[in-house]
């Protein structure tokens, strides 16, 4: 059997346990769990015979007048059994096997505190009985209303589908309890077997089908009505022992399984923190060591990719690189340049001549740079430029009609991390009209949005106009665009910064100054270029870590599924020999 051959194997994903116990207790009522003692175990009386002692006891019970007379439930068809069984075994229905009621009806005006309790829904926790949460009330109440000990205590109505049909067997209680109108009382001696049974998926596929217009319910009727697969009484302790067994294996690897995935992203966490505060050689070399161990989760490889980038521009991805190139020009030379360039710029009337802004602070420096690197404002790094204003579909129709010109928007920019951070998509076209009121950008240029879902960025996969809620970028000292890769890898790292600038309207929004005053750590030109192809090397790494962390997601999900098919695949209708 698949489920019990890989069962450990299966309980290494968390989200697993709860569909391998609805498993186990398919795999209970159909008798498979219990397939070797049955071979072992062949001197028991068949179930037959104790629906005959069951018959026998309800008439007595009638001849007495203690339990009315039921009418008379119609014979199983071939059509309601969904699967074979064991000789020994038979298809009953639960009227035929026990008595069900439904509870007390009170209003809030009873609610007494040294009434009578009245157990409710949340008086069922994890299968357990739970008397934390009593409600007590001051009425007359009917004897059939008195729960017992061994009484199937069963949620029959709630406004939550996934809550009806929980359940739990009463075990010792010290003084007179009822149970309300919204539950239901299941009276067998069959009870322990027949409550995993009802927690049984054979049994919610059922129940799923049961409703009314917005409460989700089981009814007397449709409980007594239910078909069960019924095996000897021996073999229903059996069973019960067998699955208690599974389940507290389920939970304990369960449990180990969370408590491993936590304390490795503590460590990862852990480790990442002290790579990204101190210069550790030390605990980059370890993790390198250590990837896959390491990163072997979803959220564990996306703090990797954070990580990295805040690594990069902190100049500790490029410490050796440094050592082999100390002759490299210092990034306050190309400030310098691009200072002179934009200079050239406003004289020629390309561009209109900036705001100056401050210099930086020993007290507004974060943290200490590399020899060769120099903080500076935003501002002074390149051009930012904010796209047109109001040049949108909704404000101007005639702009867009029969358009052939791309107009990129926030969205676009934010679906960029789904194609490696290219932009590839755009939602209106403008015409010639629209054209001569906006501004082309070429492809390659860096967005970010200061709008809606703001410092998201994204590289122009193509030429395109944007609107306002869109910051283009162009580098004035060409260096192949590796200082537009690096400030994308900045703009990332300020995000959640970045956000808290954004007043608490509809629509979220920063300005352009904004940008300009952050501080932002500048590598030499020569430098930028080795950042990138670090940054681009890790980057593929994570790719790969991510990669075959779905690939294990997936060999899990399909060996869970085969397990699902060899459980629930249709049998012979006929009982099994």
């Amino acid at each position: 059997m698949q489920l019990l051959q890989h069962f450990k194997e299966l309980t290494i994903r968390p989200k697993n346990a709860e569909e391998l116990k609805g498993l186990i207790l398919q795999l209970a009522i159909q008798g498979k769990l219990t397939a070797d003692w049955r071979a072992k175990n062949k001197g028991f009386e068949p179930a037959s015979e104790l629906l005959k002692q069951v018959s026998l006891e309800k008439e007595n019970l009638v001849k007495q007048k203690k339990f009315k007379k039921d009418k008379a439930l119609p014979k199983i068809s071939k059509e309601e059994i969904p699967f074979g069984i064991a000789k020994t075994w038979v298809w009953t229905r639960l009227g035929e096997i026990g008595t069900t009621n439904v509870g007390l009806t009170y209003k809030p005006a009873h609610k007494n505190e040294i009434g009578v309790p009245v157990l409710r829904s949340s008086n069922i926790q994890e299968g357990e009985l739970c008397l934390q949460d009593l409600v007590r009330v001051n009425t007359d109440y009917r004897e059939k209303d008195i729960i017992e000990e061994g009484d199937l205590l069963i949620c029959a109505r709630n406004g939550s589908r996934r809550l009806v049909g929980k359940c739990t067997i009463i075990g010792q209680i010290d003084e007179i309890m009822v149970f309300g109108a919204f539950m239901a009382i299941f009276r067998s001696k069959f009870n322990p077997y027949l409550q995993l049974f009802i927690q049984s998926p054979q049994y919610r596929s059922k129940l799923d089908g049961v409703e009314t217009t917005t409460i989700n319910q089981i009814t007397q009727g449709n409980l007594k009505a239910t078909a069960v697969p019924l095996p000897p009484v021996e073999e229903q302790k059996e069973i019960v022992k067998v699955v208690e067994t599974l389940f507290k294996e389920v939970e304990q690897l369960e449990q180990l399984t969370v408590a491993r995935i936590g304390l490795k992203e503590d460590f990862v966490t852990s480790a990442l923190n002290q790579l990204t505060t101190i210069n550790a050689k030390q605990e980059w070399t370890f993790l390198q060591d250590h990837f896959k161990s390491f990163f072997n989760e979803t959220t564990n490889i996306k703090k990797l990719r954070e990580a990295v980038l805040q690594l990069a521009v902190q100049g500790k991805l490029t410490v050796d690189w440094r050592a082999n190139n100390p002759d490299t020009e210092d990034a306050s030379q190309l400030l310098k340049r691009i200072q002179k360039e934009k200079t050239q710029l406003i004289k020629d009337k390309k561009i209109k001549k900036e705001k100056a802004l401050p210099p930086i602070t020993k007290d507004e420096i974060p943290y200490d740079l590399p020899v060769g690197w120099v903080w500076c404002r935003m501002q002074e790094i390149g051009l930012f430029e904010r796209g047109k204003s109001k040049h949108r579909p909704r404000n101007d129709f005639r702009l867009f009609s029969d358009g052939k010109y791309p107009l990129v928007q926030t969205g676009d920019v934010s679906s960029a991390k789904k194609n490696g951070g290219i932009i590839n998509t755009h939602k209106s076209l403008y015409n010639n009209f629209g054209l001569a009121q906006s501004r082309m950008w070429d492809k390659g240029t860096l967005c970010i949005t200061i709008a809606a879902n703001i410092a998201e960025t994204g590289i122009l996969g193509f030429n395109a106009c944007f609107p306002d809620s869109v910051v283009g970028f162009t580098e004035i000292i060409d260096n192949g665009n590796s200082l537009a890769s690096y400030v994308e890898y900045f703009i990332t790292i300020m995000k959640s910064d970045l956000e808290k600038f954004a007043p608490s309207t509809a629509q979220k929004n920063i300005n352009l100054g904004i940008l300009y005053q952050l501080k932002f750590p500048l590598p030499p030109l020569e430098e930028q270029k080795a950042i990138v192809k670090k940054v681009n090397a890790l980057m593929g790494l994570c790719d790969r870590l991510e990669q075959e962390v779905q690939q294990s997601q997936a060999h899990s999900e399909m060996m869970m599924q085969s397990v699902l098919r060899e459980v629930f695949e249709k049998e012979s209708k006929t009982v099994a020999v």
